[in-house]
């Protein structure tokens, strides 16, 4: 992932002025995964879309200033306005086109824990972000708890929640017929490492749950769709979980050899996994893990000193 795009998002929240000259140059890719699906590419998270004769459906819709080019995009498959929307979790760039959608007649779908962040005002501690609330026309209609299940466009869409992951209200989105897997945030692929967003719910044995989840959905034919990146594989999301698996054990180990932070860090735990200019530094991965891990523990052994 790129780093001016989380800098967008940013600027988007603190004064939505400054991010609208980069909106005015933005550019919304389309590429065909499948008969009816879709996935958008732009300033934001990665759009999945599912067209045909039902009506379109939007999983995640950027935000809110490319909403007319995430809908010209659209139309260059199904001309048909978006009947259904469903978000992957609160985030800006995944749900700041929700207004403009739901004004134009879409329906929002989320986990009961998106809508219950999206009407008070968050603080991403790890960003240094206080977001406000969202407007009422731009929260979830429909919420769920386990999931939800969409029979629309000749397909069955299974949309899933992955419980303490990313945030506390990310979602799967399944497309069993066309073999396409949405993971939203709780999948990097290639620009980034994951953001665990602590101060939304987020935990690293949530997001390992949430890729072990992905692949006993996905077979080796199967398109996944990340929530930043390129479509990746089975095989992606496998190094994905892997990577995720070996960080959280070297943490461990450094929390019960009463490491500081300071001398886990100076080992350089994710050396090998590249990817030093992402929005998520090396460093900032292994800090959110490390603050994962240490309260978990806290909450398992809450007197303990």
């Amino acid at each position: 992932m790129r780093p001016r795009l989380f800098a967008l998002l940013i600027a988007a929240v603190a004064a939505p002025a400054l991010a609208q000259d980069d909106f005015s140059r933005a550019e919304i890719k389309v590429e065909r995964l499948a008969p009816g699906v879709a996935v958008l590419f732009g300033p934001g998270g990665n759009i999945g879309l599912s067209y045909g004769a039902d009506g379109n459906v939007l999983i995640d819709d950027q935000y809110a200033p490319v909403s007319d080019k995430v809908a010209a995009a659209i139309a260059t498959l199904d001309r048909d306005p978006v009947k259904f929307v469903i978000n992957t979790h609160w985030h800006g760039d995944h749900t700041g086109g929700n207004e403009n959608f739901g004004k134009r007649g879409a329906v929002i779908l989320a986990h009961d824990n998106v809508r219950t962040r999206m009407t008070s005002e968050q603080v991403m501690k790890e960003l240094g972000m206080t977001v406000p609330p969202s407007p009422a026309g731009a929260l979830p209609v429909v919420t769920f708890g386990d999931g939800v299940t969409l029979h629309i466009n000749g397909d069955t869409l299974h949309v899933i929640h992955v419980a303490h992951a990313h945030t506390d209200g990310d979602a799967l989105v399944h497309w069993e017929k066309a073999d396409v897997l949405h993971m939203g945030h709780a999948f990097f692929l290639k620009e980034s490492f994951p953001f665990i967003d602590l101060s939304s719910g987020g935990s690293i044995d949530g997001l390992i749950a949430a890729a072990n989840l992905g692949l006993a959905l996905a077979k080796p034919t199967t398109k996944i769709i990340p929530g930043h990146g390129p479509v990746g594989t089975r095989a992606d999301l496998l190094a994905y979980r892997d990577m995720l698996v070996d960080v959280r054990a070297k943490v461990a180990a450094a929390i019960a050899g009463k490491q500081t932070l300071a001398q886990l860090l100076a080992t350089r735990p994710v050396a090998r996994y590249g990817m030093p200019d992402g929005f998520i530094k090396p460093d900032q991965f292994v800090t959110h893990v490390h603050a994962s891990l240490t309260a978990a523990a806290a909450q398992d052994h809450p007197h303990a000193h």
